[in-house]
């Protein structure tokens, strides 16, 4: 012991347990304080009976050697934190060129095992920074398991352990399976087995019992922890179906019997397996249900999860059965027995080939889907509404192909739906005006006035008829398929023919909406029996103009008749409205492009053909 130190033990200044360890702490010695961290003892004064610690955080700082003793732990030169204290710069270089043997010394810093963050800890902030560390200790674990010394957890929180005697993978796989207590343990313990089967030198015997122990768990669970249960039997079969010469028990449970059995909660089970493996147990959907299974696999679509939505789907896609599933969706969708989940994949889905499902029924589903998930207390996804909000074109898209009364029935939903805030509900409703403008009547109450009856002559009528026939069934037809080849083309954001096909799809929509309107207003007329004791329709008006004595005839017909070479205008027309319930002999004053002149009306006769 130090003499000086001694004398104090003798003079009973100090106790001798205090003086043994105080014979440890000369200058230079590294130290670890339970408060202050790592430090270095820079003097002891036995005159006035202090030492004095450059701590990282706290320089100079003193303190009674009594208290020292009690408080300060130190610390060998081979100490990580001493290591790095005297040489960071070597300390990184070896991070680079020996990161196992680093982590060796860390271990042994702290007594053979530290945790993720006490290694990262030790080296932060000379050696690495956060990201780089990261980075770092990705590289690192691999080369610890492959190195065997080490026992390298699952979980981020448990430590890694320097073991005396190197362990095969294999073993160590196999001991983390053996000893995990928890479902949960077990079955990530069966997916390391199963990402690291070449590590086994005789799978076929190595294996045996973790495939009897997913057999049993796999059987014992699946009243109580079905989910848990199933993915016991999936794993179970990737591991098989890689290792050909293992077996599952002649009375073990199969994936296909799992599936039947829990039909009634077939989307739950699924939708609580990880999404891993999530698409392996669809794919046994069709061994396990037959003929039946389609309608299995459509019935998780429209009830789902969202991600179960998408598999099941793709399942159905890739087994040809598109027909099978866009006529489903369209049945759930119009009897509105399809869910959030289902509505928010197909909105994203909606280019390709469910690009026909995209109507005012998915909008209409869609809005009563969210005003049932609202008084549902279990439902607290947003998702859905987010989508509707936020995707600027969904909203539109809808309703592209919507007809007048289509449109007027969705507006009112909007109005009506207590899902969407008040500012929200008014984006909504402009995104419509801005496209049907027509639709504005609706907001500012106008609607509520009786729609205006059209006269029109039946010639004209069968005329817009065709018109309307071609819009329908030859250029709205070809306009859809611009798209389909317009598409193909790739990135549509950069797309310039879908833009422009998209585009001009949205005014086929428009113009079929305003025909469909004025059709369903028409009133067709031949005209007969015209009131020819004042202008009206349906009667030859002759005017003299008071100016220069020019005489003009007009006919004024049905909305949609005009031929001004003919002299035939339309009711509606600013110079029939000028006209009509005048008597002859009275003046007039009748619009022109040039302005109005004053005529008086010589004569009214009835329209023949």
């Amino acid at each position: 012991m130090h003499p000086e130190i001694q004398k104090a033990v003798d003079a009973g200044k100090l106790s001798a347990a205090a003086g043994q360890v105080l014979d440890q702490l000369q200058p230079g010695t590294y130290v670890i304080h339970k408060s202050w961290g790592f430090g270095q003892v820079d003097s002891l004064n036995f005159l006035v009976s202090q030492m004095t610690i450059n701590f990282k955080t706290k320089k100079g700082h003193s303190m009674q050697l009594q208290y020292a003793a009690e408080s300060l732990q130190p610390i060998s030169e081979n100490h990580i934190l001493a290591q790095k204290a005297a040489d960071a710069a070597a300390v990184k270089a070896r991070a680079k060129n020996d990161a196992v043997g680093l982590v060796r010394a860390i271990l042994d810093s702290f007594g053979g095992k530290a945790t993720q963050d006490q290694i990262a800890q030790s080296l932060a902030p000379e050696v690495f920074n956060e990201t780089e560390f990261k980075k770092w200790w990705e590289s690192t674990k691999k080369a610890l398991k492959k190195d065997g010394h080490f026992a390298v957890p699952t979980k981020k929180g448990d430590p890694v352990e320097l073991r005396d005697a190197p362990v095969s993978h294999a073993d160590q796989y196999l001991e983390t399976f053996k000893n995990a207590r928890q479902l949960k343990d077990q079955l990530n313990a069966l997916d390391q087995i199963f990402k690291n089967l070449a590590e086994f030198s005789e799978p076929a015997t190595q294996l045996a019992s973790a495939i009897a122990t997913a057999d049993d768990q796999g059987r014992k669970n699946q009243r109580l922890n079905p989910a848990q249960a199933l993915e016991f039997l999936l794993s179970r079969d990737e591991i098989i179906e890689k290792v050909p010469a293992l077996a599952r028990g002649a009375d073990a449970p199969t994936v296909a019997q799992f599936l039947l059995d829990e039909k009634r909660r077939l989307a739950t089970l699924i939708g609580d397996l990880p999404a891993a493996k999530q698409k392996r147990a669809l794919a046994g959907i069709p061994d396990a249900f037959g003929e039946e299974w389609t309608s299995v696999a459509l019935s998780l679509v429209t009830s789902g999860s969202t991600r179960v939505v998408a598999e099941s789907a793709r399942l159905l896609e890739d087994k040809g059965q598109i027909e099978t599933l866009i006529t489903g969706l369209d049945r759930a969708i119009r009897e509105h027995s399809i869910t959030s989940e289902a509505l928010l994949w197909l909105g994203r889905e909606r280019e390709g080939v469910f690009s026909e499902l995209m109507n005012p029924r998915l909008l209409s589903a869609i809005i009563g889907a969210l005003e049932r998930d609202q008084f549902d207390e279990t439902k607290r996804d947003r998702r859905l509404h987010d989508l509707l909000l936020n995707d600027k074109e969904l909203l539109t898209d809808l309703l592209e192909a919507a007809t007048h009364e289509e449109l007027r029935d969705i507006m009112q939903k909007l109005m009506r739906t207590p899902v969407f805030e008040e500012l929200n509900k008014r984006s909504l409703l402009g995104r419509i005006i801005r496209v049907y403008p027509e639709m504005q009547a609706l907001v500012s109450g106008e609607s509520d006035a009786k729609p205006q009856t059209l006269i029109v002559s039946w010639e004209s009528m069968e005329k817009k008829k065709a018109e309307y026939d071609d819009l329908v069934n030859k250029k709205i037809p070809e306009n859809v398929k611009e798209i389909q080849v317009a598409r193909s083309y790739g990135d549509l954001r950069e797309n310039f023919e879908f833009k422009a096909a998209k585009e001009m799809q949205r005014v086929l929509s428009r113009r079929r909406a305003e025909t469909e309107r004025d059709l369903a207003q028409a009133r067709g007329t031949d005209f007969a029996n015209p009131d020819t004791a004042q202008v009206s329709v349906g009667t030859i008006v002759t005017l003299k103009e008071t100016g220069d004595g020019r005489t003009d005839v007009y006919t004024i017909l049905g909305a949609w008749d005009g031929d001004p070479d003919k002299g035939i205008v339309s009711y509606q027309s600013a110079l029939a409205q000028a006209l009509i319930g005048h008597k002859p002999g009275e003046q007039v004053n009748v619009p022109t492009e040039h302005g109005d002149r004053t005529a008086r009306i010589e004569k009214i006769e009835a329209y023949k053909k």
